[in-house]
């Protein structure tokens, strides 16, 4: 470990936090509904889409409503996807004549970023074309992210509001979101990479002489476009196979940081959205401070293991520490930061391959994602679940006091407790499940290119990125299969939706509830005891899912490499 590896980490929380308040509050303005400087340019296409469709922004939505225009809206953006990429081959924007996809990889790709999870089964510059990159995926990167900050201001409304029967208008919501942030933002994200040397074109190939004389064929496309807004959104899915690792994607350590900034840059931002929604930014502060906790407690486990190093070559008389699959021009602090920041948020992105951290290294990525993705988390997926706990941290809090829980105002009954319960309990049972599944049939474990605990690690982190919404996997495994096609997309169809109904579900019953003004013998939840005891409800959790495969995978891992044996 150095210095400047500390100055990096330490230096990017800062500057996140910076970043937090004018974030928050402009996302507090479109939370609002209220009039932005672009309003001068981009209302009169927010009300054109609005007359098009025949929606009334004004006329807000019960729970229930909104929950079902947000999963049909979703269905049928995925079906739209799933049509693109089975007639790839015969639609236009083809230069490279790629042929469309099989059934089973068109449906885990379309329900991958139909669901903000982008995991991806195939290399991009090898079975994409321009076409399909532009209007089959990158349509989601946008509309995936948009949803999951729409539905963290439902819930916010469903705290903030006083025996209220709807929680907004989910067409609007999402409209503004992309209109007013996503879009904007986007675009001039996407000079930035374009300056930096990222492509933007609609050709297929390029063929150059390179300095010893050879000729090489480049695969080039519109890059710089979907990168923006593929780290912005928490999306995650590369254009080339190698993600945020290639040079086309990634080209030096400055866009290496803007990149990750770009990451948290909601998430963070959302967190002070919250504590002004309900009156007291102080809220918004005690579960940011949480996140971050959890955080730079994930990044110091990794980079130290990383800048350690592989036993089994310090054993062979080889020091140092390990460079194996990462980038020279980022070095081990970059790509151990990198690595607990697109895990801590549901992206997925990648500038060093997962599978060949060190054992310890690749468990606190693994680890990120089985929390349930609130370390930051993904663009308004992070917060709402973050909330989830929240709501447990309270009841535990009220039984320990001998009191009717209360958050932010509102009294959390057996109702919301039962929801958030139901919600948080879909990950490790989804994932343990799952990876059983796979690791005892013929299907499944014909995916692992290794044997033993790694091999198990990898099919573990397969499903737990899946259900997790996240999208980076261990790249030892031969996804592309129709067992691993279908029950990965089956597991991000749960990870995503049977989490944000029960979520929906408590925003509207705490919106039809009183304000319950706070007491003295309210427990308080802006101090360190609450940030203690959140810290603590999430880590308790999240253990659901990782004790019990920890001695399979990780640590097993570890003690083989210990023992100078390769598992």
């Amino acid at each position: 470990m150095t210095i400047q590896g500390w100055f990096l980490i330490l230096g990017f929380v800062a500057m996140l936090l910076a970043l937090a308040k004018p974030v928050g509050a402009w996302l507090f303005a479109l939370y609002e509904g209220r009039r932005t400087p672009l309003h001068l340019v981009l209302g009169p296409v927010e009300a054109g889409f609005y007359q098009l469709a025949r929606i009334d922004p004004g006329q807000e939505q019960g729970w229930r409503r909104y929950a079902v225009h947000m999963i049909v809206f979703n269905v049928v953006l995925m079906g739209f996807t799933y049509a693109v990429l089975r007639l790839q081959g015969v639609l236009p924007g083809n230069p490279q004549g790629l042929a469309g996809l099989s059934p089973p990889l068109a449906f885990n790709t379309a329900v991958s970023f139909a669901t903000n999870t982008n995991w991806q089964s195939y290399g991009g510059e090898t079975t994409m074309s321009n076409l399909s990159q532009m209007l089959g995926l990158t349509i989601h990167n946008f509309l995936s992210a948009a949803t999951g900050i729409s539905l963290a201001f439902a819930l916010f409304r469903g705290f903030a509001r006083r025996e209220a029967a709807a929680i907004g208008n989910f067409w609007a919501d999402v409209t503004r979101v992309t209109l007013y942030l996503l879009l904007p933002i986007s675009i001039v994200y996407a000079t930035f990479l374009i300056a930096s040397g990222v492509p933007q074109t609609l050709a297929g190939v390029v063929d150059v002489t390179t300095l010893e004389g050879a000729k090489q064929s480049l695969l080039l496309g519109p890059v710089a476009s979907q990168e923006a807004i593929k780290m912005l959104g928490t999306n995650g899915g590369g254009f080339f196979n190698a993600n945020s690792a290639h040079p086309f994607e990634n080209p030096t350590a400055l866009t290496n940081l803007i990149q990750m900034l770009s990451i948290f840059l909601i998430g963070f931002g959302l967190t002070w959205t919250f504590g002004r929604a309900v009156g007291d930014t102080r809220q918004g502060w005690a579960i940011l401070s949480a996140m971050v906790i959890l955080f730079l407690a994930g990044a110091t486990v990794t980079y130290a293991q990383e800048a350690a190093g592989n036993p089994v070559l310090h054993q062979l008389g080889i020091a140092g520490g390990n460079m194996e699959g990462k980038e020279a021009r980022f070095g081990i602090a970059a790509s151990a930061l990198f690595a607990v920041v697109t895990t801590a948020a549901s992206c997925g992105a990648v500038n060093a391959m997962h599978d060949s951290f060190t054992a310890l290294g690749g468990m606190i990525p693994l680890f990120n994602i089985q929390l349930g993705e609130v370390v930051i988390g993904g663009v308004g997926a992070g917060i709402y679940g973050f909330l989830l706990f929240a709501i447990l941290a309270v009841f535990v809090a009220g039984l320990m006091v001998g009191r009717t829980p209360e958050y932010v105002g509102k009294k959390i009954e057996a109702r919301e407790v039962k929801l958030a319960v139901l919600a948080i309990a879909v990950l490790p049972l989804t994932i343990l499940g799952l990876t059983a599944l796979s690791s005892v049939l013929a299907q499944g474990l014909a995916g692992p290119l290794n044997k033993g605990p790694h091999g198990f690690t990898e099919i573990l982190y397969a499903f737990t990125s899946a259900v997790g919404n996240n999208g980076s996997a261990f790249a030892g495994l031969t996804a592309n299969t129709p067992w691993y096609n279908g029950l990965l997309g089956v597991a991000m169809w749960i990870g995503r939706f049977f989490i944000i109904v029960p979520m929906l579900a408590i925003a509207g019953s705490l919106a039809a509830r009183k304000h319950t003004p706070e007491s003295a013998g309210s427990f308080p939840t802006t101090g360190g005891l609450w940030i203690g005891l959140l810290v603590g409800i999430v880590l308790i959790l999240g253990g659901l899912t990782f004790l019990p495969s920890l001695a399979l995978g990780p640590i097993a891992d570890h003690l083989a490499m210990i023992h100078g044996t390769l598992s």
